[in-house]
């Protein structure tokens, strides 16, 4: 039942997610944060099966993060989406694949743009304006196609990501009832309240 959404704006990425970990029918944790920093200017929503998910977050947010003291220079949001890419494919072609979904945003500082990347579990990628994992993108990939807007400022990226939200609350039957959201710009990443 995980829910997970981004958009980008004008100079931003805002990525939503979820906070229940849940297991079949039983809700085990409401708070569990399934976005994650990887950056100053990197952000990754990930769903799936939970051990998979956890450990394959870890090892990417350990994994740039050795990038960048080894070589003192940040990878690029496009960068970093190739290599988690290339990991899950690696993975895949494994005796033991991960089964998780992300979303991988960020903005590129000297080109002063966001980028949004959706990768799931089959090590397939692609840049995208907006997109959605889980049971909420059932619902809420007609409404970011409806309203999504390129060039909109942040107010109005938050308040067509609370389109989404309401959309899932109203129509999924055991609908997420807390999500994390943030946001990264040129300012880096923060968490904000919806």
């Amino acid at each position: 039942m995980e829910t997970s959404f981004a958009l980008t704006g004008k100079g931003y990425v805002i990525i939503a997610s979820d906070t229940t970990a849940a297991r079949s029918i039983v809700k085990m944790k409401i708070d569990e944060d399934k976005v994650k920093a990887l950056g100053p200017h990197l952000l990754m929503a990930h769903s799936g099966e939970p051990g998979d998910t956890l450990q394959f977050a870890e090892y990417v947010e350990r994994n740039i993060r050795l990038y960048n003291i080894r070589h003192n220079y940040s990878l690029s949001p496009s960068a970093a989406a190739s290599w988690v890419r290339r990991s899950l494919a690696e993975s895949l072609r494994s005796r033991h694949p991960y089964s998780v979904n992300l979303l991988l945003g960020g903005y590129d500082v000297p080109a002063k743009e966001p980028h949004l990347y959706w990768i799931d579990y089959l090590g397939t990628m692609s840049e995208v304006p907006f997109g959605a994992h889980g049971y909420g993108s059932y619902f809420a990939l007609s409404l970011l196609d409806r309203y999504h807007n390129p060039d909109a400022s942040l107010e109005e990226g938050i308040a067509t990501l609370k389109r989404c939200i309401d959309e899932v609350a109203k129509r999924l039957i055991v609908s997420p009832s807390k999500y994390t959201v943030k946001v990264v710009d040129k300012d880096g990443v923060r968490e904000i309240e919806v």
